[in-house]
């Protein structure tokens, strides 16, 4: 059966990617209240980045004259979080347009289904978490192919089996390590382990496509020490806080003391509804999402001499110092 895209009437996204690179966006510092020069350390006037004032009506950019320091001189007195939570598509690693996008649309080839995710499409169905609810909303939208049963139960068991089979094309992918770790999750993670903050990543995301991403980019000895929450773990995936949730009372943590790494919208809003602290870096299909609400808002983690922020500036910003 010849394959045809398939396409809905729905705006464009960038799907510029951040995978090697610091360099797509200046840092950006988010708070609950208006800042100002008075409200941070002198040691972090050093160069030029932008701060949003949420106070306005409408979100404006104002140009001023301080960067975050990341170092550990530069919040030497932080407390550090108890535990240190990541995303894992788009944080750890850019997966989402060459790989979980590939990953289904070999599938619907395979299946003979006559559908194509094409670049922008992903980006908006990406608004809707996990693999399987995103198949599901997009059927019901556009129409089930030919080939799909006719019950729901049978329908859900359909979906099922193309997202078994999406997620082994895509841990094909990590496992021949053809796409990379973002940079500075590594070395953030090493500074987290080493210091005894527990760590775990929180995904959407199958647990095994998670697993994969885990033990063969970020190696054995790190993975052994991640704790992974995962796929259907929970009833309700992200923008609902179930996962978050789970993994602070899992690891014996108090959400308060808890910092988020993620980069998307509904993962920033899953974040703050289970009263934790989030840090947004962007990925390439989530540069032009609303971070309103996040506490501080990066390109990317970074690794040095592109290091955008470290353990240190979690521990700040979990003591909302830069908040006035």
């Amino acid at each position: 059966m010849a394959s045809t895209t398939i396409s809905l009437s729905l705006p464009s996204f960038s799907s510029s990617s951040s995978t090697h690179s610091c360099t797509q966006t200046k840092p950006s510092i988010f708070s609950h209240h208006q800042l100002t020069r008075k409200n941070l350390p002198s040691s972090l006037f050093t160069s030029t980045t932008f701060l949003y004032n949420r106070t306005a009506t409408r979100t404006q950019q104002i140009s001023t004259s301080f960067k975050v320091k990341c170092s550990a001189a530069a919040s030497s007195s932080a407390t550090l979080p108890s535990a240190l939570l990541f995303d894992c598509d788009g944080v750890l690693v850019d997966t989402e347009k060459d790989g979980h996008r590939i990953s289904f649309n070999d599938t619907f080839k395979e299946k003979e289904l006559g559908v194509t995710w094409d670049v922008d499409l992903y980006g908006e169905l990406l608004k809707i978490g996990g693999g399987k609810e995103r198949m599901t909303a997009y059927f019901n939208k556009t129409g089930w192919p030919e080939r799909a049963p006719k019950s729901e139960e049978e329908r859900k068991e359909f979906i099922a089996s193309l997202h078994k089979r999406k997620t082994e094309l895509f841990m094909a992918l990590i496992e021949n390590r053809l796409l990379p770790l973002r940079p500075g999750v590594a070395k953030l993670i090493d500074q987290a382990l080493g210091k005894g903050v527990k760590v775990a990543v929180c995904s959407t995301s199958n647990e095994k496509a998670v697993s994969a991403v885990v033990s063969c980019l970020l190696g054995p000895e790190r993975a052994e020490k991640i704790k992974i929450f995962a796929g259907d773990v929970v009833p309700r995936k992200k923008p609902d806080p179930a996962i978050y949730t789970l993994a602070a009372n899992t690891l014996g943590v108090d959400p308060s003391s808890c910092v988020v790494v993620e980069d998307s919208a509904i993962g920033l809003a899953a974040a703050k509804a289970a009263e934790m602290t989030c840090i947004v870096t962007k990925s390439g299909y989530t540069a032009d999402e609303d971070f309103l609400n996040a506490d501080a808002v990066f390109d990317c983690i970074g690794d040095p001499p592109e290091e955008r922020f470290d353990l240190a500036f979690c521990g700040s910003v979990l003591q909302k110092q830069y908040v006035s």
